[in-house]
């Protein structure tokens, strides 16, 4: 069995539901206020997290417009990175405030560092945990010196190999880090539901025997259902207040309603997980008295020989079991029964 993780006291194991994580990332749109509208609005709707990623655009990247430094396909194709990080970065003044808020109000912040700047902010933070992004998964340097601060990491695998995989969990194992969880993830933004590749979710926890969970970037609930009944401990989903406010992780982020409606279902979903433990609900008991049985369906007199003709297996299950039927024909009946009478061991001799 996998060990479980606690963030801010809370356990992640298959022994609850998925921890699930709302990212903010850039749906702040350039405003503090939104931010902690949006930190509001995650705790509401019942996440056990928000996340924030916490960088500059000079940390990131530089700025330039060669071609290397171009996004030339997908949601932001046409965009410098160093034009596309300016428009999505959370401030480091505002990091403060942000965290301040959560604790207000009772909901579990932390964040993604890309550098290590960004890393000491948050300790100066005391934030309770850490993300490391998939883009960020090569960047073994960055992982030592998150695990050296010896809080949980979360690993997004988003374009990793295993070995890669297995190289990122080592460096945080061997500097310090106990506490690993690792998120399947497809790095596409939105993700097709049949680019999921949920399956393999199964590999990721036989291979590394870490928590793993789910960073989900596809619309709408169903993978992230699904990924709670494979056996997910956690799972990540971006976090929007409207949709119709744009901005630059708008497009693949719930609404706070949605949200709700997720949290609920991925909870619904564990719950109808039940035990691996072989037991029948109590709430089955009940209904065995329709199951079949052994009936009479002949008036028989005390000492007649019973046939075939005389003994049904039907319903309801008050009679005896239908394995003894070969036993019961040919045997003589102890005293009279009639039609509908129950085979019992007090009326035939077995």
């Amino acid at each position: 069995m996998v060990e479980p993780i606690f963030i801010d006291g809370k356990e992640l194991s298959d022994n609850c539901p998925p921890y699930i994580i709302a990212e903010i990332s850039a749906n702040h749109n350039g405003s503090l206020e939104r931010a902690l509208d949006t930190i509001l609005a995650a705790k509401e709707s019942g996440a056990d997290a928000v996340k924030i990623q916490s960088y500059t655009p000079d940390t990131m990247t530089i700025k330039s417009e060669k071609k290397d430094f171009m996004i030339s396909k997908g949601l932001w194709s046409g965009r410098s990175l160093f034009n596309l990080y300016s428009e999505a970065f959370t401030p480091f003044e505002w990091h403060a405030r942000l965290f301040e808020y959560a604790r207000e109000i009772g909901i579990t912040l932390f964040s993604t560092p890309f550098d290590e700047t960004a890393v000491d902010l948050l300790e100066d933070l005391k934030a309770p945990a850490y993300k490391i992004a998939s883009f960020e998964l090569v960047d073994l340097p960055l992982i030592k010196y998150v695990a050296k601060k010896g809080k949980p990491m979360l690993i997004s695998t988003g374009m990793a190999s295993l070995q890669e995989i297995a190289n990122a969990i080592k460096t945080a194992r061997l500097n310090g880090c106990e506490h690993i969880a690792i998120f399947h993830c497809i790095s596409s933004y939105p993700t097709p539901l049949e680019q999921a590749n949920l399956s393999l979710i199964g590999l990721l926890q036989k291979e590394f025997k870490v928590q793993v969970g789910l960073s989900d970037h596809t619309l709408g609930n169903l993978a992230g259902i699904v990924a709670t009944g494979l056996g997910v401990t956690l799972i990540e989903k971006h976090l929007t207040l409207s949709r119709s406010d744009g901005g630059v992780d708008s497009e693949f982020s719930m609404e706070p309603g949605e949200m709700k409606k997720f949290v609920n279902e991925c909870k619904s979903a564990f719950t109808s997980l039940g035990s691996s433990i072989f037991k029948r609900s109590d709430l089955e008991a009940e209904n065995k008295i329709f199951r079949r049985s052994l009936y009479f369906v002949k008036d028989l007199n005390e000492g007649e020989i019973i046939t075939s003709k005389h003994v049904k297996r039907i319903r309801p299950g008050y009679g005896l079991h239908p394995k003894y039927l070969t036993k019961v024909i040919g045997s003589k009946v102890k005293k009279n029964v009639s039609r509908g009478d129950r085979v019992s061991l007090d009326n035939v001799d077995v």
